[in-house]
């Protein structure tokens, strides 16, 4: 029998081989997207194995293969079926997607590199004979893979081999290094619409929203994108660190607080808590590494404004806290007269995450830093120290010069992917997936369903004449960027910097150790004017 563990992604791979149909939720079920994670039935399963080598991200053993650890999700694999009776396994007919007859020479631009922009691409390469111009502003693709995934995490991380396998076809062109806007070096969203028969756009969602509470620009208050692009050294970021140190005359209090309960909070919580030895072996910036061991937060709280039921954290998440070495978890209700009190500095000989519920913050004060938070809990008012105030409580998209955008949704305004202007109509051709199509919620495994469909609507204004073919010739997109833009990097350049990456952290024992700034990036691509 073979068993589903923490890392899965819900990549849905898995399913599709599966030939007994015993991995569930499937992406036309219920759950999908919001589950923790997939789950094999363990009647059904036959001991192929085909699960375990489809699986993009390593998640999948034999439950006699399994460590100490992750024996436990042999009974949540199982539990399951228990609690979900409806749910059938068993063999199933095979279906086959209808393919449309496409017209010839399409040319598709795709702008951003995570996975719903990578699972586009592997759709768009199998249901298609377009040639694919692949854009990101980054010099590395990954998007929030690279950027936003734990150090910690590194399994997550391997769905990145499958789309690199993808970006060697004949038919991908890749640039990095551009950026997509109005500003100088820029190509225009007009310009993509104007060289190419088609544009997506899987930008993401790279903005915080706020607290809105006085206070909250102090310095040692920051955003959790902030944070995690810095400890995951995504270059443009501050090299400063969003942490505040305390001084001989200003000691810090060891302790951090953070607004939300969401699985990037946790994340956030984790890798801020965690003894720095542990992250000494992980992919984490150099540059947060060397301040985490400075500032050696013993103590994070995590917020939440309603009760413990209605956290946005996945099972998986949580389970993964009580994992860390050394560090206890508590969870108290706001409610509760019995609170702990925070007023002082953090126990320097204890390590611990802190969940508070029915707590909101009012006010973040101090001056010139960050040095408490007055927190409206069930039972009153409460000041709790600290030297760091993190908000998690939701993402949006960026706005880019020339596209519509939902400002109050933080979204691109569409219909079922298909962009839509001002005015509320299609924009021919122009599609927006993945987070940026709608809102930061579901993660690889919806992203992937998402791409999928807003590729197969593609296919059918392919098949059906509702594009607006280009008239440019395939030359002049090329030629146009690299006028524009003055360091566009290449395939070839970014398997550099990866290489340059794992040989430096091959000399420290770690998997990789990033290069933080794009001219190092550059540089490291052997990027040379012509």
């Amino acid at each position: 029998m073979f068993v589903i563990t923490q890392s899965c992604c819900s990549d849905a791979a898995c399913v599709s081989v599966c030939p007994v149909n015993c991995i569930h939720p499937t992406p036309e079920e219920r759950g999908f997207g919001s589950s923790d994670i997939l789950h094999i039935d363990p009647e059904a399963c036959i001991d192929c194995g085909a699960c375990a080598d489809a699986c993009p991200v390593d998640a999948i053993y034999p439950a006699d293969k399994l460590g100490a650890r992750d024996k436990v999700f042999i009974d949540i694999n199982a539990d399951y079926y228990k609690n979900n009776p409806d749910i059938r396994s068993g063999w199933s007919p095979v279906t086959y997607p209808e393919i449309p007859k496409l017209p010839a020479g399409l040319r598709v631009a795709l702008v951003g590199t995570g996975p719903s922009g990578g699972y586009a691409l592997r759709t768009l390469l199998d249901r298609t004979e377009a040639h694919i111009t692949v854009i990101d502003r980054l010099p590395t693709p990954g998007g929030l893979v690279r950027a936003g995934v734990a150090p910690d995490h590194p399994g997550t991380k391997n769905v990145l081999r499958g789309f690199d396998l993808l970006y060697r076809d004949p038919r991908v062109t890749m640039m990095t290094n551009v950026t997509i806007g109005d500003g100088p070096g820029e190509i225009t969203p007009a310009e993509l619409a104007d060289h190419f028969d088609a544009v997506f756009y899987a930008v993401g969602a790279s903005e915080s929203r706020r607290l809105g509470i006085p206070g909250e620009d102090l310095p040692g208050s920051t955003s959790a994108t902030e944070l995690v692009a810095w400890y995951n050294a995504v270059p443009g970021v501050d090299e400063g660190s969003p942490l505040r140190r305390g001084t001989p005359d200003d000691p810090a209090t060891g302790r951090a607080v953070v607004v939300g309960t969401g699985n990037v909070a946790l994340d956030v919580a984790r890798i801020l808590v965690s003894p720095p030895e542990l992250l000494a072996t992980t992919d984490i910036a150099d540059r947060a590494l060397a301040i985490l061991r400075e500032q050696n937060v013993h103590e994070v709280i995590l917020l939440g404004r309603r009760d413990q039921a209605s956290a946005a954290y996945t099972a998986a998440e949580f389970r993964a806290l009580s994992e860390i070495p050394g560090v206890d978890v508590e969870v108290y209700d706001g409610l509760d007269a019995e609170l702990p009190s925070f007023t002082g500095p953090a126990d320097p000989d204890r390590r611990r995450i802190v969940f508070l519920f029915h707590s909101a913050p009012e006010e973040i004060v101090g001056g010139p830093k960050v040095e408490a938070v007055t927190v409206r809990t069930g039972e009153g008012r409460r000041h709790i120290a600290t030297d760091l105030v993190v908000r998690s409580i939701g993402y949006r998209s960026t706005p880019i010069p020339g596209l519509a955008f939902d400002d109050e949704r933080g979204v691109f305004p569409n219909d079922n992917g298909r962009l839509l202007d001002e005015r509320g109509e299609i924009v021919p051709g122009t599609y927006v997936l993945g987070w940026a199509k709608r809102g930061p919620s579901g993660g690889i495994g919806a992203n992937k369903q998402c791409a999928i469909q807003t590729v197969e609507d593609f296919i059918d204004d392919a098949a059906t004449g509702r594009l607006r073919r280009t008239a440019r010739e395939a030359s002049e997109f090329p030629a146009l960027v690299r006028k524009r833009v003055r360091t566009v990097i290449g395939y070839r350049g970014v398997r550099a910097i990866d290489r340059k990456e794992r040989r430096r952290g091959q000399e420290q024992g770690r998997p990789r150790v990033k290069f933080t700034r794009v001219a190092e990036m550059v540089g490291a691509a052997g990027w040379r004017k012509a």
